[in-house]
């Protein structure tokens, strides 16, 4: 083993900064690898994106969010400042540069090799994660029930096949169903739902927040140690990374891993990468349980919000603003999408949900940045995973592993590289 991948003798080993799923998924890798894990965060274990999103293992999701069809419907959803995608009109001037780079990446040569990598990376974060679950005991809490794309239309559909043969391509079984097999696989969808399309291999956690806590207390049985504060900086030191908190607290560590999900091109700045990450703020409402009898995932694509079967209720959620971090919640998206919800499910009971609000750390090209700092490369970042935080978070701790080991990676992570832009 190289010097790199020795543990440190003083001070902490394995420091991660951000214990949400990826944060937990790459520290339990790590103990497995026989590293020391110190967690940092701010708030606390799994308690801001990882708790509130829609619970899906998404490892069929291989198309970038800047596909063809995708830009076609921009400027209809810009038009209503509640539908699928808005941009507050103060913040459309910053996050121009962002755009530019996002309708770039929905070129043909650029989503051809953005779908190649995200497929290795998918391949990879199934193999982990079930790993993950296995070594976790947490079988329990994975729904092995598929997921059902709806459409109002046959224009609809149509519109979508030519991502779902690509899908094909990479090895992701679908079909395409009407009729008695719609009603089937969900009952009580409203008769404006003409079609769909059942992915089998999709699965989903009973609980996003559960099902990160229960990594979190099992990594933390294992002896990792946790550190409520906030990061403020990192320096590199000739055998490792110096670390400052906000409270004047000085820690020594053999590596450094970034993976603080939509705060984390701050501290990369710090360090000399810029990195073009926005974020996506995503709403919903949890209905309580016993809402609507949901049999497994539904997708309602033309309108960009999911409905998910969750065991503390259900959860209606999605949708895109981007308006950094600092904005105020706009809660009457949430509503909106409770109303289309109701509209599509006829029998759904709409009273006592709770509200929320979290954002996705989004880059241009839908990768996430998963590679060393060019401050260090003891310096690890694992960042911007958009709307895969939780299907990529094991597949992203094992990469990150390598690293720190200084073993060879197990595919080309050149278009991860947090220095690509």
């Amino acid at each position: 083993m190289s010097d790199m991948g020795k543990a440190s003798r003083a001070g902490h080993d394995v420091v991660i900064v951000g214990a949400g799923i990826v944060g937990l998924a790459t520290a339990h890798k790590l103990q497995q690898a026989g590293r020391k894990v110190t967690l940092i965060d701010r708030s606390g274990i799994a308690t801001e994106t990882s708790s509130g999103n829609a619970g899906g293992l998404a490892f069929s999701d291989v198309m970038p969010l800047a596909s063809a069809g995708m830009l076609g419907k921009v400027p209809k959803w810009l038009l209503d400042p509640l539908g699928p995608l808005t941009i507050p009109p103060a913040y459309f001037l910053p996050i121009l540069p962002w755009l530019y780079r996002f309708w770039r990446a929905g070129l043909p040569d650029r989503m051809e090799a953005s779908i190649a990598a995200q497929s290795a990376l998918m391949r990879l974060a199934k193999v982990e994660m079930d790993a993950l679950v296995a070594a976790c005991d947490l079988s329990g809490m994975v729904m092995p029930d598929g997921v059902l794309e709806l459409y109002e239309s046959e224009a609809e559909l149509t519109a979508s096949e030519p991502g779902w043969r690509r899908r094909a391509e990479e090895g992701i079984a679908y079909e395409h169903v009407r009729g008695e097999r719609l009603a089937e696989l969900q009952p009580g969808l409203s008769p404006r739902l003409v079609a769909g399309t059942f992915v089998p291999s999709w699965e989903s956690v009973t609980d996003p927040y559960l099902f990160a806590k229960a990594i979190g207390d099992n990594v933390l049985a294992r002896g990792a140690k946790f550190i409520q504060a906030k990061l403020v900086a990192a320096r590199p030191t000739e055998d490792g990374v110096h670390l400052t908190l906000k409270d004047g607290t000085e820690l020594a560590a053999n590596h450094l891993v970034i993976a603080t999900g939509a705060w984390s091109h701050t501290m990369a700045g710090m360090l000399g990468d810029d990195i073009p990450l926005e974020t996506e703020r995503g709403y919903n409402t949890t209905l309580p349980v016993g809402a609507f009898d949901l049999k497994r995932q539904l997708t309602f694509g033309g309108h960009g919000f999911v409905i998910s079967n969750l065991s503390t209720g259900v959860r209606i959620g999605g949708a895109v603003e981007l308006g950094g971090l600092k904005l105020k919640p706009n809660y009457a998206r949430a509503d909106a999408m409770l109303k289309k919800a109701a509209m599509f499910l006829p029998g759904l009971k709409t009273e006592g949900g709770t509200q929320w609000m979290g954002f996705r750390p989004s880059l241009p090209d839908s990768l996430p940045a998963i590679g060393v700092s060019s401050a260090s490369p003891r310096i690890i970042y694992a960042f911007g995973h958009g709307h895969l935080g939780l299907t990529q978070s094991a597949g992203t701790g094992a990469l990150v592993t390598d690293l720190v080991l200084g073993r060879g990676p197990q595919f080309d992570l050149s278009p991860f590289s947090p220095q690509r832009f």
